[in-house]
């Protein structure tokens, strides 16, 4: 028998001055209309994708069932069962309320940032789907109604000679050609043959002119087919990042993502201010805090929060609501499932300064079996107007591809 997160103690858990339960705060009057629902249990499972996706599942009295997706990785399925009791008996129409409850139950066990974070956020997600059931409209609505009908998406590509600027190009092409989207991402974190030193983020001459063959090679392919974006995963020293940045301005390039590591912002602004190629950064902060000085210092051109990382579906609104202020695009970093993409997706409706939503998964055969519906047509996500998020898990496909050792979550 393994551990029973839910019983692990916690002092700051079990005492805090700001317990946002119904109880404390007194929210006990009756609501009527359906809307008198009370949680009963929160569950998840793991599956075994590109990335291991953390699917979570909240359950009510009322027999009506919220699916939602937590960021990839170890860690979100303990601290989520380690949140059930502070969930048990609330109201899951409160998001708001409810997900700043946790944050405050969970300060203890580092609810600003990291795998804390993006556990709440998975609820966060299940409760958007299970509210927009329990009140027949879809999440979109609950965020404020929408912009738009459909949502673009940027495809990540990859090809097994990702150093080869040609072999990239020519996925590129295929991309567009055979697949139908028009915006792309490849990476430019790759082997140049010319590195001296793994660790000490430098960039050589020789080095850069190898990532600029990649972009030229890859934009002037696809010219004005498609929109193509760079990502170099925070690998680079501050006088590279300017160096490359500023070698890359000749090409049609959407953005270069992530030239430095995200800790240190003013270096980011740093660099962003130095160029004229367009800089994106966001998905290794968390909360709007995080985000904050990005936007408000303008370090970037374009932010690129992960939604199911950076908080959730109300949070990215946030960010996005902000970066509005200082009339910044958003482009949503993701690597998710179909669950959490399309939650991604809802955002991007609801939002005026939406620009993409990511997808990373399209050498995965079996991506859009886990759930009923088709997701992604011609380069875009067609929103949902069915109640909630609007998908369906395929539980044959969830079981299927489960995480070795896992057990699959109740049925609805």
């Amino acid at each position: 028998m393994g551990i029973d997160y839910s019983q692990l103690r916690d002092p700051n858990a079990e005492y805090t001055m700001r317990d946002l339960s119904s109880e404390t705060m007194g929210v006990t009057r009756e609501r009527g209309q359906g809307r008198d629902v009370e949680i009963t249990d929160v569950q998840t499972t793991m599956v075994d994708g590109n990335f291991p996706w953390t699917l979570v599942r909240i359950y009510t009295d009322a027999g009506i069932v919220g699916t939602g997706e937590a960021y990839w990785g170890a860690g979100a399925p303990e601290l989520i069962e380690r949140m059930t009791p502070f969930l048990e008996g609330e109201n899951p129409l409160d998001i708001d309320r409810l997900t700043e409850h946790l944050v405050q139950k969970m300060s203890g066990e580092g609810s600003i940032g990291g795998v804390t974070v993006t556990a709440i956020a998975g609820i966060e997600v299940a409760l958007h789907d299970l509210a927009g059931k329990i009140l027949e409209v879809p999440a979109y609505q609950l965020l404020g109604g929408k912009y738009r009908d459909e949502v673009r998406v940027y495809c990540d590509c990859h090809t097994e000679e990702e150093a080869d600027p040609i072999a990239c190009a020519d996925e590129a092409e295929r991309v567009v050609e055979e697949l139908g989207y028009d915006a792309l991402k490849f990476d430019l974190d790759v082997p140049s043959g010319h590195e001296k030193d793994r660790a000490n983020r430098h960039l050589r001459p020789p080095e850069i002119e190898h990532k600029a063959s990649i972009v030229e090679a890859v934009t002037e392919r696809v010219g004005h087919r498609a929109d193509v974006a760079f990502d170099c995963h925070w690998t680079f020293s501050a006088d590279s990042a300017k160096r490359l940045a500023k070698r890359l301005e000749e090409y049609d390039v959407w953005w270069l993502e992530d030239p430095v590591p995200p800790e240190n912002h003013d270096v980011q602004r740093e660099v962003t201010q130095s160029t004229t190629t367009p800089i994106t950064v966001g998905e290794n902060v968390y909360r709007t805090h995080g985000q904050r000085r990005l936007i408000e210092e303008q370090a970037i051109d374009i932010i690129a929060p992960d939604m199911p990382k950076v908080g959730g579906m109300r949070e990215t609104r946030k960010i996005a609501d902000l970066a509005d202020l200082y009339y910044v695009p958003v482009a949503m970093h993701n690597v998710a499932s179909p669950v959490a993409t399309v939650a991604s997706a809802h955002v991007g409706a609801a939002i005026s300064n939406s620009l993409a939503v990511e997808y990373h998964s399209y050498e995965l055969g079996w991506w859009e079996d886990l759930v009923e519906e088709d997701v992604i047509e011609d380069g875009y996500i067609e929103i949902p107007e069915e109640p909630g998020l609007g998908v369906t898990l395929d539980m044959d496909a969830v079981e299927s591809h489960m995480v070795d050792g896992e057990e699959l979550f109740d049925e609805a």
